[in-house]
């Protein structure tokens, strides 16, 4: 959501005896633009860890702030800064709660996937500083955005250093090699699809799914149920007792 102005370190922590905090630091995220937003980031965040409930090698967050340190070619002293993505995921990483996301605390580990939502004061940014950040210094393997008024929607892939669109399939949905799946608008929200096609649900669809499942095995054994009774109607009334 955010790019925050970069803080100077001293000449002193820009040696390679830098010394960084390792106390985590508090997320420093505004608050979201509308609901719309809101509901998006809820949605992929809770789909995906539906799916993934057995993994424990995973973080994604939503309007979390990542911290980060880098060089910076007009000065020679290290930078710290933070951006914060609407939603991210960091894959092969330690599966708890955090505060924020500190680059040097998590083995240098940046996100493999972001997904920003766009909105009237953010979507330039979105496309061209947040999309230049994560190319350049994030060196983001896989990068989407999405409108959830417009339903606009574009994705890139880190190839060669350099980011490339990625080409929508039939469905005009965009595969994303990270995390095995496609996004893809789907009632007018933004979706995760798996390599077979099929949606990813919500808890709540998962759960809804299950009982109709079981619903309908319930109606098919009560079906065969009146089917014998009705049978052993049938051999009855012709004299035959049913051994059924």
């Amino acid at each position: 959501m955010t790019i925050a102005k970069p803080i100077q370190l001293s000449e002193e922590t820009s040696s390679e005896k830098i010394i960084l905090p390792l106390d985590e630091i508090e997320s420093d995220e505004p608050e979201l633009e509308s609901s719309l937003h809101l509901q998006q980031i809820i949605l992929l965040l809770q789909c995906l860890e539906w799916l993934w409930q057995d993994r424990n090698n995973f973080f994604a967050a939503g309007n979390l702030s990542i911290y980060y340190i880098y060089n910076s070619p007009e000065q020679p002293t290290k930078l710290r800064d933070f951006c914060g993505p609407d939603f991210f995921v960091v894959l092969d990483t330690v599966r708890k709660n955090r505060k924020s996301w500190m680059v040097w605390k998590e083995g240098g580990k940046y996100p493999n996937v972001i997904v920003e939502i766009l909105s009237d004061s953010t979507a330039k940014v979105d496309r061209n500083e947040k999309k230049q950040l994560y190319q350049d210094i994030f060196r983001l393997p896989d990068y989407f955005y999405f409108d959830p008024v417009t339903l606009e929607f574009e994705g890139f892939t880190l190839v060669s250093g350099q980011y490339q669109p990625l080409v929508p399939n039939e469905q005009e949905w965009l595969w994303s090699e990270q995390l095995k799946l496609y996004l893809g608008v789907y009632e007018s929200k933004l979706r995760y699809f798996t390599p077979s096609g099929e949606l990813v649900p919500t808890p709540e669809e998962a759960a809804k799914q299950a009982q109709q499942q079981l619903d309908a095995e319930r109606q098919a054994k009560e079906q065969a149920q009146q089917q014998l009774e009705q049978l052993k109607a049938q051999l009855k009334a012709l004299g035959v007792e049913p051994n059924l």
